[in-house]
């Protein structure tokens, strides 16, 4: 796994998080950024940029992710307003730091950073849009395209400046076969006009999984359960 953040800084220093509502885009952020810790001199800056959900927001995880040394970004929400946190832009132009943004879902949560898009469609920012193959918004390819173009539209995010990632799950109690069925189902879908280029597994599945796909494994830690806000 660090050989695939190591080579991602080699040219990258924004990495950005879209995608359908409920995929796992948080909790792969998160990974990414703790996985980078340490691998740069540059500061790490992990924006929470979610105002779509009370729950399940990388916000939860601040005091794990600033214990490795990651500047935490977030904006306190007033009722429904939508509110950016600030320094965004300041952070995406500078080439001293590398910048996490994990978007709310769907095109709702993508309409904060239509602003930055500029930015966002450089050659120094990698952007994943993240499909979870068992969540309604996935459930064929007509979803699957209308929610994509729904949120890069209102991100203003070029195709072509996109890497999709498959993060088959159903939950803590996903199994390989599971992750395995799910990564099938959407890559029959959608292998004809789009690439997935990396898949996205609990880190206690991986073994079970390795060698099972062409398509490179990324292992996902799990900080937003409800057993680890319990520790």
């Amino acid at each position: 796994m660090e050989s695939i953040y190591r080579e991602l800084l080699k040219t990258k220093k924004n990495f950005v998080f879209v995608g359908e509502a409920g995929s796992g885009k948080s909790e792969i952020a998160i990974n990414f950024a703790i996985g980078m810790a340490g691998l740069s001199e540059k500061k790490i800056h992990f924006f929470d940029m979610d105002q779509t959900k009370p729950l399940f927001r990388s916000r939860d995880a601040k005091e794990c992710l600033m214990d490795q040394g990651i500047e935490f970004h977030y904006q306190e929400q007033f009722f429904d307003a939508p509110t950016t946190p600030g320094g965004v832009r300041e952070l995406l132009a500078d080439e001293n730091a590398i910048v996490i943004l994990d978007v709310g879902g769907d095109h709702i949560g993508s309409r904060l950073i239509g602003a930055f898009a500029p930015f966002l469609n450089r050659p120094n920012t990698q952007n994943f849009f993240v499909i979870n193959g068992y969540r309604p918004w996935s459930k064929n390819l007509i979803t699957i395209d209308g929610t994509m173009a729904r949120v890069l539209g209102m991100a203003h995010i070029k195709l072509e400046n996109v890497s999709i990632m498959s993060n088959p799950n159903v939950g803590i109690t996903t199994t390989a076969e599971e992750v395995l069925a799910g990564h099938e189902k959407v890559l029959d879908m959608i292998s004809e006009y789009f690439r997935i280029d990396y898949l996205c597994a609990m880190d206690s599945l991986c073994p079970e999984i390795e060698g099972k796909t062409d398509v490179p494994l990324i292992p996902v830690k799990l900080y937003l359960t409800y057993e680890w806000n319990q520790q």
